[in-house]
Formats: structure tokens, sequence, C-alpha cells
């Protein structure tokens, strides 16, 4: 079966930020890669964990509304959804991602069958419970889908041998210039240390620096991407995992890859000139898709 039978399974957290003034904002990073995915037509197969609560049916109602697949959706009667707390110190924001919460703990047991063609994407965060993680142990041996491993650190659920065991045997990699410095901090340039990530069963590793743009190597090179001029930036929330969600767009559709990299750029650039990490309006993305037409 070609690459273009490749089914989306996106595993991971589900949450909402919750701001002192009361607002709350759906997202998590697993989460806003699979709408952006539902949104280009790749049906993706979310793997999560919600609360039984009234934040997990909204949740669960919003995937049904914007036609996702809930099918792996689980609902846990013995933990809250997932949440993270906004506090606001000399204007600057700060997270607090509460634990445990229903994500920490997805029963590989409640897993579905797993018959057919994936590529699995994950980050880090909801490995931070033995629960979870063994649900994605159970996942990648039902499946052997090559992975694409978003780093995603959030402190303090991380540590180097934890990442290093993520990484090991990935088949893509995304990563941010912060991360590159906590996952590789010394040993020469950027490229020399995004080189030292790359293995012979890796086909390449992303890396985003903001308004500087991102770049991608692999064993055939190295290219790069900037973010169009004079860009009009409401907020940078999800901007990555809006960068994620086109490159695997890319991977699925078997894009060059210099193709891919410019149109995960142009997205997550579109997504900065929005309020909050997604958009329900289909109209934001169709705008991608008749441009990118194969």
């Amino acid at each position: 079966m070609t690459t273009h039978a490749m089914r989306p399974l996106i595993f991971g957290e589900v949450l909402f930020d919750h701001f002192p003034d009361g607002a709350r904002v759906l997202g998590g990073a697993p989460f806003n890669v699979a709408w952006h995915l539902q949104a280009f037509g790749l049906a993706p197969l979310f793997v999560s964990r919600v609360g039984t609560d009234a934040e997990g049916q909204e949740i669960r109602a919003a995937m049904q509304d914007w036609g996702m697949d809930d099918a792996c959706l689980q609902a846990d009667p013995g933990h809250a959804t997932g949440s993270v707390a906004v506090g606001f110190s000399g204007g600057e924001p700060h997270y607090e991602i509460i634990y445990p919460r229903a994500y920490d703990f997805i029963d590989a047991e409640r897993l579905p069958d797993l018959s057919g063609d994936y590529i699995l994407y994950h980050g880090s965060l909801a490995l931070r419970h033995a629960a979870s993680a063994g649900a994605l142990s159970e996942i990648r041996r039902r499946t052997s889908a090559p992975r694409f491993v978003d780093i995603n650190l959030r402190a303090p659920w991380w540590d180097i041998d934890g990442v290093r065991r993520m990484l090991d045997g990935a088949r893509w990699i995304k990563l941010n210039a912060d991360e590159l410095a906590l996952v590789e901090p010394e040993g020469g340039n950027e490229a020399v240390r995004l080189q030292r990530l790359l293995t012979e069963r890796t086909a390449f590793i992303a890396l985003t620096r903001g308004a500087e743009g991102a770049s991608v190597i692999s064993a055939a090179g190295h290219d790069d991407v900037h973010p169009q001029a004079g860009l009009d930036v409401v907020d940078a929330v999800g901007a990555g995992d809006a960068f994620c969600s086109v490159l695997l767009v890319g991977i699925i559709r078997q894009w060059p890859l210099p193709v891919t990299l410019a149109r995960a750029q142009q997205f997550a650039s579109a997504v900065v000139g929005i309020r909050g990490a997604t958009s329900g309006d289909r109209g934001f993305y169709q705008r991608f898709i008749d441009a990118w037409r194969d």
C-alpha cells in the first residue's frame, strides 16, 4: 500500500488553557494537529482521554461538530479533563500544566483494532505517566507505524534520557530552537548539533525558529524557509502545531521536501494571524486546499 493510504494516528493530550479572567481555550499540541489534519481531509484517528466532566463532553462535542473520529477518545470517570493554569507575572505568561489529568491514563486495553497503514504522531507531554506511555508502546507494537515525533518539551515533564528513548527510531523529528538548545546544548553550531540527531532511520529533522523561519535537514541536504515580510501577528500560539500538521500532509501526499517546508511555513504564518491555535472557519483552510492541489 502506498503512503497515500496512510492515516494519521495522533496520540497525546487534549486540554483547556484556563486564564485568570475565566476564559478557556481548547488545545494541546496533538489535538491541534489532529484538528488541522481533519480540515485538510486526512481523517486523523485521535487517541486521548478526557474526564466524564463537562469539559470532556465539550471536547467530544467539538470533535463531532468538526467531523473528527472520536472512537479513540476515552472517557475517564476518575480523572478530570486536561488543563493548564495560565498566569501572568510582569506581563509575561507562565503556565502550570496540571497533573494528573485524564490524558495521563490512556488505557492500552481500550485501544481499538488498529489494522491498516498509519503514520504515528506524538510528543513528550502525554508520556509523563506510565499508563499513557504504555498505551503508546502498545500502539507501536500493534502497528509498526513510522513515527513523527514533535519533541514539544514542557517543563518539568521531561528528562533527557526519556527524550532520547522517544527519538530512537523516529522517522521524522520536529523541534524548535529552544528545544535544540536543551537536547543538544553543546558541541558545534546549530547544523552540527542537528546532524547529531540524524540517524540512518531519520528521513528529516525540522527546526522552527519563530519569526526567523524554519529549516529541514536530511541525508540529502539542508533547506531553509522564511516568513513573508510584514506578517501581521495576532499571537504565536499553535504556530508549531500548524507547521507540524502540514509536514504530515506533505509526507502522506508525497510532496517534495522543499515544497512541504514552504507550505508548512505558509500555513504557520497564517495561524499566527488569527487568535488561538486553530480555526473553526472552514474557509480559513479551503484557501490552502485550493492552492495546494496536486
